[in-house]
């Protein structure tokens, strides 16, 4: 099983469930280890105790017939403790006394081994763990005895057996309830993935104006529901955009397409001479140059918007290219008594015929808008970059208007819709030039003048 495949609840849970459970297995090893460890340490306690106590009764032997006592005294000493045995012995092996019939074993009952070091081993299926050492008598002359000391720890081994099996139930219960109690966090944490899902699945074509509530979900969801909201929005404005496009490019063709038709179908009710047919068709043709103008200009603003227009990398002169352009506006110019002026000179680097397209877009725009008699000033500047600034007396433009200029088939004066001024597609262009050139267009309004900004990289 693929675990990217596995819902982020269920992969969340059994990080936990790993995790904790690792953490109850570690706990529960040491907790083990520390009870077995406090158990072996009292038993050493007792050994050593019992120990000390036959060294002690060994230096009270001074004479050799005071070892014939010595048995006694140890039994005495040894009242109550079952489960203890101990054997006194010389190095040669000879035992002077011992407890029940125990069987030391023989790495234990070893002088040369007799460190004093804790050694365990079974006796009749029984655990014991016992200490030998070498201890010196109170007879001068006289070789140290070997003393063992052992005791029984079946006991403890019962007790850590049956501590170890609840342990482990405990932990085993404890991981489960971990998993499960994990699972309920991570459902009530990742709730807020659930509206906002639950949310998505409500956005259609129709309904584009959800937007998730920033306040009301986690800080770590936060930065994500924003860019949510501004993906929505953005939706939101080109699908409504799209929509007025297809608005308007249906307008924009129906228009021309009545012209033929009606063009067609009034030539068609009688028969005409061949003047009339020719002015007719000659009519019909300007209707289809404005359509091809119109299809070329919207197949190069989809061009534009996939970034397949390449422009090439020349060298332009700025200036020269105003001036040409002013004088081919010249007589439009002087038909609507217009005065054009400009000033400054910049080199740039782009495709010359695109720059010109756009500069040329601008120009007419603001011969078309500006009444007569008045001015049409271009200045190209160098002071922050190269920009070329398109200024024309005339109305100002309302703010609310700013903004949507370049839009494709926007015109802030619908009035002027129908007055075969173009198709509303010159700004829309000149902007998807300059941005191919890493630059862009503004456009600014003041008392009595409009300013296009056309800027390049």
């Amino acid at each position: 099983m693929n675990i990217r495949s596995l819902s982020i609840t269920l992969r969340l849970t059994l990080f936990f469930s790993i995790l904790s459970t690792g953490v109850l297995l570690v706990l529960g090893l040491l907790v083990g280890h520390a009870v077995e460890r406090h158990f072996v340490e009292q038993d050493m306690e007792l050994l050593q105790g019992k120990t000390l106590l036959v060294g002690n009764l060994l230096r009270h032997v001074t004479q050799l017939a005071d070892l014939d006592e010595l048995p006694r005294q140890l039994e005495d000493s040894l009242v109550g403790h079952h489960e203890l045995a101990v054997r006194v012995a010389g190095r040669n092996g000879q035992r002077v006394f011992a407890t029940h019939a125990m069987d030391f074993p023989a790495t234990l009952l070893d002088a040369a081994t007799a460190d004093g070091q804790p050694r365990v081993w079974l006796q009749a299926g029984h655990p014991w763990r016992g200490i030998a050492s070498l201890q010196a008598t109170g007879i001068a002359g006289q070789p140290p005895l070997l003393v063992a000391v052992g005791v029984g720890i079946a006991h403890h081994a019962s007790f850590m057996a049956s501590f170890r099996r609840t342990l482990w139930l405990l932990i085993v219960a404890a991981a489960t309830l971990s998993g499960f109690l994990g699972w309920v966090a991570v459902r009530r944490g990742l709730a807020p993935l659930r509206e906002i899902r639950a949310g998505a699945a409500r956005v259609t074509a129709s309904h584009l104006d959800y937007r998730i509530d920033v306040h009301a979900v986690p800080v770590e969801l936060a930065t994500l529901a924003e860019s949510l909201n501004a993906m929505l929005a953005r939706l939101e404005a080109s699908f409504n955009q799209l929509k007025e496009f297809s608005s308007d490019i249906a307008h924009e063709l129906r228009t021309p397409i009545s012209n033929l038709m009606t063009e067609t179908q009034v030539a068609l009710t009688r028969v005409r001479s061949t003047d009339e047919y020719r002015e007719t068709l000659a009519s019909n043709l300007e209707e289809f140059e404005r359509l091809a103008r119109m299809i070329s200009d919207m197949l190069f603003l989809a061009q534009a918007d996939h970034g397949l227009i390449v422009p090439k990398g020349e060298s332009v002169d700025l200036a020269e290219q105003v001036a040409e352009l002013c004088d081919f506006f010249d007589a439009l110019a002087e038909e609507k008594q217009l005065h054009l002026s400009s000033s400054g000179t910049a080199q740039v680097t782009g495709d010359r015929l695109m720059l010109r397209r756009a500069l040329a877009n601008v120009l007419a725009n603001a011969i078309r808008h500006t009444p007569a008699g008045g001015n049409i000033r271009v200045r190209i500047k160098t002071s922050a970059g190269v920009s070329v600034e398109i200024e024309n007396d005339g109305e100002p433009i309302p703010d609310g208007h700013l903004p949507r200029l370049f839009d494709r088939f926007y015109r802030a004066d619908p009035s002027r819709h129908n007055m075969g001024e173009g198709a509303g597609l010159g700004l829309a262009i000149t902007r998807s030039i300059l941005r191919a050139h890493g630059g862009d267009i503004n456009v600014r309004s003041g008392a009595g003048s409009v300013c296009f900004e056309l800027r390049f990289s």
